[in-house]
């Protein structure tokens, strides 16, 4: 079964850093406006709304989003109140645009989502719910790699520097005992940083040996005669952790809180949705990759990356808490204070409404 919903990586990197970008970036367009939507005769606006504008990638990790748009679950949420779409293919730049006002809910990583909001000193976002788990892979040249402890001494990519995959994969690389310089990436392990888009082809080249990444970055290696070596889901308990979570501007939350449920309910139906549809789904989410990038994902890459993630309505609070300590002992992240970071009051409404239990934010709700 396909999906089921993920808190992953991690955090507003310390100054020196870069804002983070959102994990497997690279496969969707850039900011690019669908205003395709198709309003039901007779509805009514949504708190006077004549749109609400929502951000995601085009990529496997925003399954949610992806198959709401193109099955128009979100649309027949809204009523008359259109729903517009604006696609990224960086966790910054959809940061800005919801600062901006140019998006008012986001499909997000916890990276650039913690990123922004403590950026911002708490002021700019909330997390009000969950979307998708897993899809993160250790992906191996099987020739040069046959066993964990072969990682030692090799070349492996992760997809930037402080982000999600690579604070995982330095948390690992300390787990095994080994030493790694976190900024130069250089140690018992050569921690390569390459963007997504070319690690296909520098694995192909034999430049790395490897890659910890997410999908479909990992199925694209494994395509390329890649072995997956580890599924990252299998160091999380219930093997379990955040990938993608839903954002919302603080303002637009405040003042169009009808409008924001409406979205949270689109999103709790297309889960359940895609876990009693699991191939028209994906079918639905490639249909909408290739209408909003012009290139759907080959049978190859799509089916194995699908299998991988797990769509979920929990925004699985605690993984992205212990995301957060993985990189200030990484010495990438100064401790952040992620108090208030969650609001999930109408998401937990709406699961109310539907028969379906609460999710925790724990801990680092709003008081």
């Amino acid at each position: 079964m396909p999906v089921t919903t993920a808190l992953r990586r991690t955090l507003a990197v310390i100054a020196a850093l870069p804002l983070l970008t959102l994990a497997a970036c690279g496969y969707g367009s850039q900011a690019k406006d669908d205003d395709t939507a198709k309003i039901a005769e007779g509805a009514e606006k949504i708190d006077g709304l004549d749109s609400v504008r929502i951000g995601y990638f085009g990529n496997i990790t925003h399954a949610t989003p992806l198959v709401a748009n193109q099955k128009g679950f979100f649309q027949k949420a809204l009523g008359a109140t259109e729903a517009k779409y604006a696609v990224f293919n960086a966790g910054p730049s959809e940061i800005e645009a919801l600062n901006s006002g140019s998006i008012d809910i986001g499909w997000i990583g916890p990276s650039p989502a913690i990123n922004g909001y403590t950026k911002s000193g708490g002021k700019n976002l909330r997390i009000i719910g969950g979307s998708a788990s897993g899809g993160v892979k250790l992906v191996v040249n099987p020739d040069k790699i046959k066993s964990l402890k072969d990682v030692k001494g090799k070349r492996i990519a992760t997809p930037q520097l402080g982000n999600t995959q690579d604070v995982a994969f330095l948390n690992w690389i300390a787990e095994q005992g080994w030493k790694v310089d976190a900024q130069s990436g250089k140690g018992d392990v050569t921690v390569v940083r390459s963007d997504n888009k070319v690690t296909p082809n520098a694995f192909k080249s034999g430049s790395i040996d490897g890659a910890w990444v997410p999908e479909p970055t990992a199925s694209r290696l494994v395509a390329e005669g890649g072995k997956v070596l580890l599924d990252e889901s299998a160091l999380w308990p219930d093997e379990k952790f955040v990938i993608t979570n839903i954002i919302v501007s603080q303002t637009f939350l405040k003042e169009h809180p009808k409008a924001v449920q409406a979205v949270l309910k689109a999103s709790v139906d297309t889960t359940a949705w895609i876990t009693t549809h699991p191939d028209d789904a994906k079918a639905a989410a490639n249909a909408q990759l290739e209408q909003d990038s012009g290139k759907a994902l080959p049978a190859d890459v799509l089916d194995p990356a699908w299998e991988s993630i797990r769509v979920t309505d929990d925004p699985l609070a605690a993984t992205l808490d212990a995301e957060a300590e993985h990189a200030v002992k990484a010495g990438l992240l100064e401790q952040p204070d992620l108090n208030g970071i969650y609001d999930l009051t109408l998401l937990n409404k709406v699961l109310k409404a539907k028969g379906k239990p609460a999710v925790d934010d724990a801990g680092l709700g709003v008081q």
